[in-house]
């Protein structure tokens, strides 16, 4: 097994792919979209044909490995491999033209991740790491601030779109962030405020009714950059149990605030 080539030949595939998502967007406009229907139909074609692009390379990269995808592919394999997949990471960005979505894929041997890559489409970087290896923005190692106070950092968050009882612990956290920090962003992609947190243009990023897909490849990436994963206790379950809280030199003072509100 050769994780360098293997993330070589994922990075060429998420370029290719993201071509195709970029090509998509550019002729993109209401007037036609609100002819075909509603906006959905346009994105799920574009998430599920990103989707078919991907498994249909990566089974030839490592065959015989298992699959977790957004868009319905979920498969058993028969090794310990499995890939987690997010073809379009940030739609609702995607279908309003903003520019901030993404490719994310993490592979897991053995249920540890060992593999991440999350491809920003619009701007052209791609974040990615293996086992045992330095983070890189392209071809930039990169690595996560230096900023070691809360109350000097920037933070990234998202807004679930399903809330739960814990909607109003959630809001707390937040205001008592925006009272401690420089602020507190909203991009639309969990896996792009993971790069940004690893490679240092944020601090720390925290959200709750996360998916495996949203997060796989941009933790990882996150760690190997030297920062810290947990999930809203401290504990290692953000990868399936649907809180995360990542941050740099900041992780412990976040995850202060998070556990006195949750």
């Amino acid at each position: 097994m050769n994780l360098a080539q293997i993330e070589s030949q994922v990075i060429d595939l998420c370029k290719e792919v993201g071509r195709f998502m970029y090509e998509e967007n550019q002729n993109f406009d209401r007037s036609r979209i609100e002819q075909k229907g509603s906006f959905s139909n346009l994105v799920s074609y574009v998430d599920k044909e990103s989707e078919r692009k991907l498994v249909n390379a990566l089974n030839e990269i490592l065959p015989g490995a298992g699959f977790l995808g957004e868009e319905g592919t979920d498969s058993v394999g028969n090794n310990e491999y499995l890939w987690i997949i997010d073809p379009l990471d940030g739609t609702t960005n995607y279908l309003h033209q903003l520019p901030i979505y993404a490719i994310s894929i993490g592979l897991l041997r053995n249920n540890e991740t060992v593999l991440g890559v999350v491809h920003e489409v619009s701007h052209q970087e791609c974040f990615h790491a293996i086992e045992n290896g330095k983070a890189y923005c392209n071809e930039r190692v990169i690595n996560v601030s230096a900023i070691k106070n809360l109350s000097e950092s920037l933070l990234a968050t998202g807004f679930p779109y399903y809330h739960t009882e814990k909607k109003d612990n959630y809001l707390e956290i937040i205001k008592t962030f925006l009272e401690q920090t420089h602020g507190i962003r909203r991009l639309g992609s969990a896996a792009i405020d993971l790069a940004y947190v690893a490679c240092g243009r944020m601090d720390g990023f925290f959200e709750y009714n996360l998916k495996p897909w949203d997060v796989a490849g941009g933790a990882f990436i996150l760690q190997q950059a030297g920062g810290k994963v947990t999930d809203f206790s401290g504990g290692a379950n953000y990868l399936f149990g649907g809180e995360l809280c990542a941050g740099g030199h900041v992780h412990a003072e976040m995850l202060e605030v998070i556990k006195g509100k949750w």
